[in-house]
């Protein structure tokens, strides 16, 4: 008997739609006349769902006592009785009621798939195993209920069911989902945005290496070996040396281009051994490698450019990494090195990109334009060498062979050494072959032999010809190599400028970017740009990069002046004259960043002057107006008690002294949130934080509102918080009476508290008008009022002031929409972590589903 097939729905989270795709299947499948049953589905209540548990055959559930409630789990032994050709089992990371038949239901869908009973289940990204971790640190919360990884990827195919967090979250705040009662605390814990966003980017990821593995094993079966692109795979040509942690950043970066890109660092040993790399440096890297999230192979190959392909093309790579050659130029003549045969055997499906390392990079400096090393060290001393040994050897065999060429002939040949020395060591090499050359013809070959005398005039002329023509052929020689390094130089200082107008352009601001790149460019050891104030005053470093950086100008190889008050000083070695020029466009551009860095600095000063102007304006306005309301109350009140020509009754009274107290009270609000402001602009809060009680707290800052206006829900078991109580206390209570005043007439303002790993929110909800996302940080900044908001109705601190003395607590508030309509408020504080404590082993709790949120958080 065969092994059934197992078909996973992969969600990243609940509600996304993984037990309705699954219910569809089923009876897609029964419509064509295959055998299915219902295992095992929970409907949590979901109305969609259930009825789609219509018209399935459903095998009756098992009942387990546990704890003295009954509860209901799959019956493995009916199932393996009724023996259907497809079962549907939900939830395949569920934890068995103890005394079923296997602790995990995975475990049971196992034994289905042995009896060759195929399946079809669910199961969420959080619940895989390896994932555990990983979704802890995004939301908070630890997963009781995990499925191997493996069992996972064993599935003969794997669905993901996708939903974006918005409409997730549409769907939940319709009642889809949870109970209405419910609703709030999934969409404000488990269910924020954020977690969705990056528990469906797992989820995508995932699936996406399961597909991986699904293409690789159809190339392997079918013998492709061309490359298919269907995703950004690069390969790092590593051979030990301190360069390839360059390389592996650069392919890191290449992979970031790409969503879904992949580093794979590989190291080609010999078939012998034998290694010339550092096994600490190859260490070093693998580290690198897994820490970007690459991975790390060691293969063997004699032939490198050939392993390296060869295992390129087994990985489905799509670029290969490699560096510059570190050979020496004479050693090129055993072949054309690694990257060029890789770059020309890897084909057009592979893209090579060689990158210059470390050693490169530390700056080879501006082209000299030196007469020795016009043509290189190489070049000169071959030429001298041709130039000094071929015409005696040319000599040798032209006595030694018994045939007279004449002294025509004899010129000529002496004449090309000349031209061969002068074209490969320059001009004074092929001099010397010329001089050479007329000596041993005058004495070996024109008459009268082997005297240094011309018997014949032409033979005078002759040689004088060849003479001036070898002249004149190493002078050319010599020119052209003279010009082609002076278009080299001019090449690099018109990189350079183009570099620093490029800078200029894009508005660059980076003083230790631009020092790093004169270091780089002139090879020295460390650059500073010093300035002082006066011709008198001590010098100072504005930016320094390099080691032990010139603290004078004085103490430097090289300094360039800008101006009277600052300097550009770089130590290392001296420059040449012809460098001082780009040096200069680089101290000059220094002067301009740091300029244009102060000007920045002094517009943001302006920037908080006007700041201030505007509020020491709207303070005014304030006094004017909100602060001389209630006094123009309290006044009138108090003048109209104080008559004696009115005759007020008790009633009349007790309406004029609730004004006044009433005026007095809203001004001393007014003047404590001013008060507040005051503090908070200039400094001086200075919080006492202690670990305190929210149950404790909130209930205080709960005093100036009517009691029916809030509607509180601060669990006691919530961890501590570290705080000052009394601040916490007035920014609590500043956001309630701002919710409370736009909150519809007989809705109320709901206070909320949860725990969320190491923090603790607490959300102050109101169903009113609500806030558009562009002012959402704006209703935060002083007297801001959103809206319509009638005059009279504050100055506009009480959330600025709420948010100041949330963050000197070391908290955030923030702003969010409330599902259905209105203003959410959310304060988010520090948990404070209890020592631990040893206690009694307890087992975990066991419930019947995996969809219903748990206590405080989310999904189990």
């Amino acid at each position: 008997m065969g092994r059934g097939s197992l078909r996973i729905y992969l969600g990243a989270a609940p509600g996304v739609g993984k037990t309705y795709a699954m219910l569809s299947e089923g009876h897609r499948r029964s419509e064509r006349g295959t055998d299915c049953v219902v295992g095992f589905v929970e409907h949590h209540g979901r109305p969609r769902t259930e009825v789609m548990l219509h018209g399935l055959e459903q095998v009756p559930r098992r009942e387990l006592t546990h704890r003295g409630a009954v509860f209901t789990e799959m019956d493995v032994d009916a199932l393996l009785a009724r023996r259907p050709a497809v079962a549907l089992v939900d939830e395949l990371a569920h934890t068995n009621v103890p005394g079923s038949r296997n602790a995990k239901r995975w475990q049971d869908v196992e034994e289905l798939l042995r009896a060759g009973i195929d399946v079809v289940s669910t199961v969420n990204i959080q619940h895989l195993e390896s994932l555990g971790d990983v979704v802890e640190s995004i939301t908070g919360v630890r997963q009781r209920e995990t499925v191997p990884d493996e069992v996972v990827r064993r599935a003969d195919q794997i669905e993901l069911v996708d939903m974006s967090p918005q409409a997730l979250r549409r769907r939940m705040a319709h009642g889809n989902v949870y109970r209405p009662d419910k609703v709030d605390a999934a969409l404000s814990n488990y269910f924020r945005p954020g977690n969705l966003t990056a528990l469906r980017e797992l989820a995508l990821l995932w699936t996406a290496d399961r597909v991986d593995e699904y293409l690789r094993a159809y190339r392997g079966e079918h013998g492709i070996r061309s490359t298919w692109q269907a995703r950004e795979r690069i390969v790092v040509g590593l051979t030990g040396g301190p360069e390839g942690r360059t390389l592996v950043r650069r392919a890191a970066r290449l992979a970031e281009k790409g969503a879904g890109g992949e580093v794979l660092a590989v190291y080609v040993a010999r078939g012998d051994g034998l290694t010339s790399a550092s096994p600490k440096e190859l260490a070093l890297q693998r580290t690198l490698v897994e820490d970007l999230g690459g991975t790390f192979h060691h293969v063997i190959g004699d032939d490198v450019p050939d392993a390296l392909l060869e295992f390129a093309r087994g990985v489905n790579a799509t670029q290969i990494v490699l560096g510059s050659s570190r050979r020496k130029p004479w050693q090129y003549v055993f072949g054309p090195g690694v990257g060029a045969t890789v770059a020309r055997e890897s084909g057009p499906d592979l893209d090579v990109h060689i990158v210059t390392h470390e050693e490169a990079a530390k700056g080879r400096g501006l082209p000299v334009a030196r007469s020795g090393a016009r043509l290189g060290r190489t070049r000169t001393a071959a030429g001298w060498l041709s130039g000094l040994v071929l015409p005696v050897l040319l000599t040798l065999l032209l006595t030694h062979v018994d045939a007279d060429l004449g002294l025509a002939n004899d010129m000529l040949l002496f004449l090309a050494l000349a031209v061969a020395a002068a074209l490969v060591g320059g001009r004074w090499p092929a001099l010397a072959c010329v001089a050479l050359g007329c000596l041993l013809l005058n004495y070996f070959f024109t008459p009268p032999l082997h005297r240094l005398t011309v018997a014949d005039p032409r033979n005078i002329i002759a040689i004088s010809v060849f003479v001036g023509v070898a002249v004149s052929v190493a002078s050319v020689v010599d020119l052209a190599a003279r010009r082609t390094q002076q278009a080299a130089r001019l090449r690099a200082e018109s990189e350079v400028l183009s570099f620093l107008a490029g800078s200029v352009l894009r508005g660059e601001d980076s003083l230790d970017a631009l020092l790093e790149r004169v270091r780089e460019t002139f090879a020295m050891e460390s650059v500073a740009l010093l300035e002082r104030a006066g011709d008198t005053e001590p010098w100072r470093a504005a930016a320094q990069v390099g080691p032990a950086p010139a603290e004078r100008p004085e103490d430097a190889d090289v300094d360039m002046p800008v101006g009277d008050h600052l300097a550009l000083a770089l130590t290392g070695r001296v420059l040449p004259a012809e460098d001082r020029r780009v040096l200069g466009a680089f101290a000059a551009q220094a002067a301009v960043v740091l300029d244009r860095r102060r000007l920045v600095d002094e517009a943001g000063r302006a920037r908080r002057l006007a700041e201030g102007n505007r509020i020491r304006t709207a303070l005014l306005a304030a006094v004017s107006h909100d602060l001389r309301t209630p006094l123009a109350s309290i006044k009138a009140s108090v003048s109209g008690l104080r008559s004696d020509d009115v005759d007020w009754s008790e009633e009349d009274r007790a309406e004029l002294l609730q004004g006044i107290e009433e005026g007095a009270d809203r001004l001393a609000h007014l003047i404590g949130n001013l008060l507040d402001m005051s503090r908070l602009r200039t400094g001086t809060v200075t919080p006492l934080v202690r670990a305190a009680d929210l149950d404790e707290v909130i209930p205080m800052a709960l005093g100036g509102v009517p009691e029916d206006s809030v509607r509180l829900d601060v669990p006691e078991t919530l961890p501590m918080v570290a705080v000052d109580p009394g601040l916490l206390e007035r920014a609590v209570a500043n956001v309630v009476e701002n919710a409370v005043k736009y909150s519809p007439a007989g809705t109320p303002v709901t206070v909320a508290a949860s725990a969320l790993g190491d923090r603790v929110e607490v959300r102050v909800v109101d169903r009113g008008p609500g806030v558009p996302d562009p002012a959402k940080e704006r209703i935060f900044e002083p007297f801001q009022r959103h809206g319509d908001a009638p005059r009279g109705a504050g100055v506009g601190l009480g959330l600025a002031v709420a948010r100041g003395f949330t963050e000197a607590m070391g908290g955030t508030l923030a702003a969010e929409d409330t599902p259905g309509g209105g203003l959410t408020m959310v304060l988010t504080l520090r948990a404070v972590t209890p020592d631990p404590e040893p206690s009694p082993s307890a087992p975990a709790a066991v419930h019947g589903g995996g969809d219903p949120i748990p206590e405080k958080a989310g999904p189990s």
